[in-house]
């Protein structure tokens, strides 16, 4: 691996059905790291990754995360959520501006490792 310095105002942020935007920041075979952007309100559909740990470290604003079997908790900055393989997730925007945290994978999230846990017509 060569050094690298990938600036924010690069990144390329998109709507995911899952109702929140992501902008990936970096992957490898390894690790993938991207920014989530909630807005307030919004909840993002319940999932879980298979074959990927996924860890959030929240960077702005405040959320309640529901975990598997754990209680719905409130999160904030700084906060960091574990989330093993398998195990369903969904975040909600309790704040008043975005909810904004960085999804860590390892290893990397690929869109075949999604599995979408609610009907497709739901919404938020």
């Amino acid at each position: 691996m060569n050094p690298k310095i990938i600036k924010v105002n690069s990144l390329n942020e998109y709507l995911t059905p899952e109702h929140c935007f992501i902008a990936e920041n970096y992957s490898d075979d390894s690790v993938s790291i991207a920014r989530a952007r909630v807005k307030p309100d919004v909840t993002t559909v319940a999932h879980h990754l298979t074959g990927a740990t996924e860890i959030y470290l929240v960077a702005r604003g405040r959320g309640r995360v529901q975990v598997g079997d754990l209680p719905p908790t409130e999160v904030a900055v700084g906060d960091v959520v574990i989330i093993p393989a398998g195990i369903s997730q969904k975040i909600t925007n309790i704040g008043k501006t975005d909810l904004v945290f960085h999804c860590i994978c390892t290893p990397r999230f690929t869109p075949e490792c999604y599995c979408n846990e609610e009907p497709e017509s739901k919404s938020s």
